[in-house]
């Protein structure tokens, strides 16, 4: 059976919310299930900037990030088939790995 993504608000925003197309900054660590961290915006000092959409981030994030509000902070658990699927990603992601993050959103910007 597949596996679903899982999401947990952590601290609810009170800001704009994120959606499909949205231009996103935020800040976030990823993990594999095994505790090992594969990444992190915080050690680069610099949040991520981002489109959500499929060309820009994985399905897990456009999905896990949908109202999202600004100001909040989710932790994320994304199935394989949500994430990089069979690829291989760098040396740190191996194939079919089941990934979780923990997202905090600083900002929104929408087309409106």
């Amino acid at each position: 059976m597949q596996q679903e993504l899982e999401i947990e608000d952590l601290l609810k925003g009170t800001g704009k919310a994120a959606e499909r197309g949205a231009l996103i900054t935020a800040h976030y660590v990823g993990w594999l299930e095994d505790g090992t961290e594969f990444d992190s915006s915080y050690k680069k000092n610099a949040p991520f900037q981002t489109v959500l959409s499929n060309k820009r981030v994985i399905q897990g994030w456009i999905l896990g990030l949908k109202d999202m509000q600004v100001g909040g902070k989710r932790r994320l658990r994304v199935p394989a088939h949500l994430g990089y699927g069979e690829r291989q990603i760098g040396t740190m992601i191996p194939p079919n790995s089941n990934l979780i993050f923990e997202i905090e959103l600083l900002e929104v910007l929408t087309r409106d």
